[in-house]
C-alpha cells in the first residue's frame, strides 16, 4: 500500500487549497479513504471519509461545510477541497485507508494558515 500526498501549502486566513492524495499496491476501487490531520500539541483527528462508490462522505465537525472529500477511481486519487481556511485549520494532512483491519498512513503534507 502506497499513498502519496501532495498539495499543501502556506495561505492566508480565508483562502482555499486542495489536497490531493495518490494511491497504489491495493484495490483502491473497494475501500473507503480518509483524511486526517494532526497540529503539534493536538490528537489526531479525523477531517472526512469518502466511501468506496464515492457516494457517501462523513465529516469532522470543524470542517463541515468548508471542505469537500472527493475520489477518481480511474486514476486512484483522493482529493480534499479546503475553502474558508482559518487558524484552526493548520496541520500535518494525512491520506488513510484501512484494510483487513490495518490503518495505511501516508508521509502527509503540511498546511499553514498566516497572515
Amino acid at each position: 500500500v502506497q499513498l502519496v500526498e501532495s498539495g499543501g501549502d502556506l495561505v492566508q486566513p480565508g483562502e482555499s487549497l486542495r489536497l490531493s492524495c495518490a494511491a497504489s499496491g491495493f484495490d483502491f476501487n473497494a475501500v473507503g479513504m480518509r483524511w486526517f490531520r494532526q497540529a503539534p500539541g493536538k490528537e489526531r483527528e479525523l477531517v472526512a471519509y469518502i466511501s468506496n462508490t464515492g457516494r457517501g462522505t462523513v465529516y469532522g465537525d470543524s470542517v463541515k461545510g468548508r471542505f469537500t472529500i472527493s475520489r477518481d477511481n480511474d486514476k486512484a486519487t483522493v482529493a480534499l477541497q479546503m475553502s474558508s481556511l482559518n487558524p484552526e485549520d493548520p496541520a500535518v494532512y494525512y491520506c488513510t485507508t484501512l484494510i483487513a483491519d490495518k490503518t495505511s498512513w501516508g508521509l502527509g503534507t503540511q498546511v499553514t494558515v498566516s497572515s
